[in-house]
């Protein structure tokens, strides 16, 4: 599954290039608890289809309800529910009493806020898409009082703004992840990553591994691993995991992520295993264990992972942890638990 926001943008450019009528609505401010983060999008055409999300369900089917009749009847004169088709921005809220917050299956005392930005111009979300899949971080920026759109590259992510004039929501690129590995534990950890909104490249020179892959959707590759790290480029939205337990294959690829950006970097193996590593790495590579403050392992939260797949969800679940800034307890780390275990 593509990124999540690519995914909304691309819909609503194929349905703007076919002349049809479409909105694109973001969530713009929440008060107390939301179901969805600020900057999530949403569009709709005039088909009724619908791509993305800015709650659990009931407010997208709330916008369904206003704007199909609108546009089914070709006027907002004639429209059962008189909503604008064209034009100015519209600002809308949700949740400001309690029994509103309730329908709209809302917390108790949250509230957001969303712009709906209708028929935006297909050339300029084409332009979007394609800085978007070429790694671009792009700041996109709405005039509240004339429609029109600017577009700017930006060298990191930035939180939406909005003020009265103007709404500037920054999209970045797909999340990344290069598996260094084609065991069964790397198709497991692929397929989470997908439905996660990942791309996902795998890496693996050993014939026999890459021969039994099965799952589609991930870019293979049988160059060596530091290689791979060289043309993958990491950034800031990329993370690399190592998962062959051999350190040729393993070390020189985790020290060429280690010259990046990338946002995760690990390596699955016992306490003993990473502390072989670190040494490895300090004794024959001129690391120090500051210059290794960043490759993370034993690699996973602590859940009592025994088999492939459940080891697989624990690493998935702390690279996305990291991804979303999350500072996790001390006994979620599977170094301190097992030591207390031992």
């Amino acid at each position: 599954m593509e990124n999540i926001d690519v995914m909304v943008l691309r819909s609503l450019r194929d349905w703007r290039t076919k002349g049809q009528r479409a909105f694109l609505a973001t969530v713009t401010r929440t008060w107390g608890s939301s179901p969805r983060p600020i900057g999530s999008i949403m569009a709709m055409c005039e088909t009724g289809a619908v791509v993305g999300s800015v709650s659990g369900g009931c407010i997208e089917d709330d916008l369904i309800a206003r704007f199909t009749s609108a546009y089914a009847s070709g006027s907002q004169h004639q429209a059962q529910v008189k909503e604008p088709l064209d034009g100015q921005p519209l600002r809308l809220k949700y949740g400001i009493t309690a029994d509103e917050a309730h329908r709209f299956g809302l917390p108790c005392g949250g509230t957001l806020e969303l712009v709906i930005e209708f028929n935006p111009h297909a050339q300029l979300l084409d332009s979007l898409i394609d800085d978007l899949e070429h790694g671009q971080l792009v700041s996109r920026q709405l005039d509240l009082m004339t429609s029109e759109v600017a577009l700017k590259h930006v060298s990191s992510p930035k939180d939406l703004e909005i003020t009265d004039a103007l709404l500037i929501n920054t999209f970045g690129p797909e999340y990344r992840m290069l598996i260094i590995g084609a065991g069964q534990m790397s198709e497991y950890l692929a397929t989470m990553a997908l439905f996660n909104g990942f791309s996902v490249t795998v890496c693996d020179p050993r014939i026999e591994y890459k021969g039994s892959w099965t799952l589609k959707g991930v870019q293979l590759s049988s160059e060596m691993p530091d290689d791979v790290v060289l043309s993958f480029k990491p950034d800031q939205r990329s993370c690399v995991i190592a998962l062959t337990h051999d350190p040729k294959l393993d070390d020189l690829a985790l020290l060429e992520a280690l010259k990046s950006e990338a946002f995760y970097i690990g390596a699955i193996g016992s306490r003993k295993n990473n502390h072989s590593r670190h040494e490895r790495m300090i004794e024959h590579f001129e690391q120090s264990k500051e210059s290794l403050l960043r490759l993370r392992g034993p690699i996973g939260l602590y859940i009592g992972s025994k088999t492939p797949s459940e080891i697989a969800v624990s690493i998935m679940a702390e690279v996305l942890a990291v991804k979303n800034k999350v500072v996790l307890p001390k006994e979620m780390d599977v170094a301190q638990a097992k030591s207390k275990l031992s």
